[in-house]
Formats: C-alpha cells, structure tokens, sequence
C-alpha cells in the first residue's frame, strides 16, 4: 500500500523537516526551481517566499496552483541557462540520483544566488532493502542510491560557500555486512515495499514476498536479532542535514 502522504507529513518529524527548510530560505528574493516537486507540497509553501515558483520533476507535475508553473526535467540536465533562478530549492531528490555529481553541478549553475539542500544524514541504506521479484536484485530502501555527510555536500558543491546548516530528526538503527547479507538470502521480507521507486535495475515495481521457506524466516530472524543489538551500542544521529549554499558572486 502506497504511503500517505498527508498523514506522513502531519508527523511531528515531517513538520519539523519542513519547518528547518523554509527556515533556510533567503529573503528578498523573486524566483525559485523546486527540484522534485512531486505533489507540489513544497512549491505550494514556497509561493509564501517567491513570486515566481517553478516547480519541476522528471514526469510534469499534475497539480495547478496559482503562482506555480510546473515542467518535466532532468536534475543531471536542467534546460535553463546560467543563473536562471535566484534560488533552487532541492529536497528528498539527491539521494536518488547515480549521477550525482553532475546534478549538484546543474543546481549550481542555474542558481543565482542561493541553494538550500535538503538529504537524509548518514543513512545506512543497507537497512530496508528489498528484493526485486522480477530480476532478483536487492535494492537499497527507497531508491536512495546515495548517503551524505557534512563533507561529501562541500564536495560535491564546489564554488559555493555554506550559508547555514542544521540538523532535524533522530536516527540510530544500524547494521553491518553479516545482518545485510542474511536478510538478502532471506529475500529482505520487511523492506520498504510501500515505497513509490521502482527497481533500480529493471523497473520494476517491488512487492514484498508471498511465502517463504523455514530456512529463509531463520536467516530473517537472526538478521534481525542482530540489527537490534547493534542499534543499542550505536551512537544517535540526527535523521537529516540541511545545507544553505550561497553563490560567491553575490
């Protein structure tokens, strides 16, 4: 079953990522891209903030709203020239892209004046794999192909200086090279097959498995069993980071 978006968002943790990010927006400022708009949620709030909001995702965002124009687009190849928006504003996107690199070097060069980024922090994307019933393949929970720290964002926006940076949220689960491989075998049973990405490999879309042998639920369980104790002596971290570059030249 897909997730609820607005009850998702009602949380008490979603409300404070949202609260973090509109925080970080700069003031006095006109234009805005939202880089993977989705369902417009952001754009919506960004039109507080900007008068003019240029919502955008790979397929062309289905809702309307006033002050909102809404294009298909390719974060890795934007088409806009140099410096087409006072601010781009790029959230839950980064993690999902291989070519990250080069989506980082589009956001910069279209941007003006600011960047505000906003990515899971240290997320072990070994847990909540799933397994591809079409092609076999694991996948990482999600589709998120990338994990992020403090340094690897300065790395990978070069040319720009940090505004701010904050950090909302909790995180502490952890698990290790023995626990993902057995979960693998046992076919990663209580992966995030809620989720909306397809398979990274083939496209296709990721159900949870119907049965499974008694072998497959040991190898299952004892994965389990050994994510939760690792989790206990792991350290607390916070679940987001969220970075406000400036360009240089303004």
């Amino acid at each position: 079953m897909p997730i609820d978006l607005d009850k998702y968002r009602s949380s008490d943790a979603e409300r404070a990522r949202t609260d973090d990010l509109l925080r970080l927006l700069p003031a006095g400022r006109g234009s805005v891209l939202d880089i993977g708009a989705r369902d417009g949620h952001f754009s919506r709030l960004l039109t507080r903030h900007f008068n003019e909001v240029i919502a955008l995702d790979l397929e062309k965002p289905a809702f309307e709203c006033e002050g909102i124009a809404t294009m298909a687009g390719d974060v890795t190849s934007l088409d806009f020239s140099d410096g087409s928006f006072d601010c781009v504003f790029c959230t839950e996107v980064l993690e999902h892209i291989p070519d990250v690199q080069r989506a980082c070097r589009e956001i910069i060069r279209v941007a003006r004046h600011e960047v505000i980024v906003g990515v899971p922090f240290r997320q072990d994307i070994r847990l909540g794999r799933t397994t591809c019933r079409a092609c076999g393949t694991g996948n990482p929970p999600w589709g998120h192909v990338n994990t992020f720290d403090e340094d690897r964002l300065r790395r990978l926006f070069v040319g720009v200086e940090v505004r701010a940076t904050s950090f909302v949220g909790v995180r502490q689960e952890r698990t290790n090279a023995v626990s993902t491989w057995l979960m693998d075998v046992a076919g990663n049973p209580w992966g995030t097959y809620t989720q909306d990405e397809p398979c990274i490999c083939c496209g296709a879309r990721l159900v949870p498995p119907e049965t499974r042998p008694t072998w497959r639920k040991v190898c299952s369980a004892l994965a389990y069993r050994a994510n939760r104790v690792q989790a206990r002596r792991a350290r607390p971290h916070a679940n987001w980071i969220h970075v406000a570059f400036s360009k240089r030249a303004c």
